[in-house]
């Protein structure tokens, strides 16, 4: 079997990841750093060159993008059925939406900066925040849209997709309530009630949590 090392920081896109190798139920190895400058050291810039995580390492082949490394796992590990195959009728769907979670991540991505990354209140913006939280509220909807009528993202069942989305939307409550989207939380409650999931979370202790508080208000 190929050694499997996954570069993880927590509740990072790397979760991403780490939710997808749970469920692949494939032998691998984690190494957990710290959210910070240390990611930009010239050792792991060798991983990942723009200073992030994930970084997979698997053989003598790395990759680095979330979304990228979760094809590529799909596609190297087949008997999972969490991928679609070329050919397949719900290619197409399963490519949108596992490239759906990116566009999530995004909008994320600037509420974590606004909220944790800048860390005087003269940086920050709360129209940017509100602007970024409205946005996230939006992919809520397009989801919402999306299962009607469906216990996941596709009609094939549980895939890949819903690790990707599910991931976003891990990260998207600490800025963007779920109340109004009732079919995306019975979605998001089905899919994290998976052992995998579970597994991928971080250690009760939230010292090196991205998101140490449960939910960032906009500030007045």
């Amino acid at each position: 079997m190929t050694k499997i090392t996954l570069h993880h920081a927590h509740q990072t896109r790397s979760m991403r990841c780490l939710w997808l190798l749970e469920e692949l139920d494939v032998p691998f190895e984690t190494v957990v750093h710290p959210f910070g400058k240390n990611l930009r050291a010239p050792d792991y810039l060798a991983l990942n060159p723009s200073g992030r995580v994930p970084a997979l390492q698997l053989g003598d082949q790395t990759l680095f993008e979330s979304t990228a490394i979760t094809e590529y796992l799909c596609e190297t590990f087949p008997q999972a059925g969490l991928g679609r195959d070329v050919g397949s009728a719900e290619r197409a769907d399963w490519l949108v939406w596992v490239h759906f979670g990116e566009t999530m991540s995004q909008h994320c991505a600037a509420l974590t900066q606004q909220h944790i990354a800048l860390y005087e209140d003269h940086m920050r913006s709360p129209l940017v925040m509100k602007l970024e939280a409205a946005r996230l509220s939006k992919c809520y909807a397009a989801l919402e849209g999306r299962l009607l009528g469906r216990d996941y993202l596709l009609d094939g069942g549980f895939s890949a997709a819903d690790i990707s989305c599910g991931y976003s939307l891990y990260s998207g409550q600490h800025f963007a309530k779920l109340t109004d989207f009732p079919l995306t939380s019975a979605w998001y409650a089905r899919i994290t009630a998976r052992s995998a999931f579970k597994a991928s979370l971080p250690p009760d202790d939230r010292g090196d949590w991205l998101y140490p508080e449960d939910f960032y208000e906009v500030p007045a």
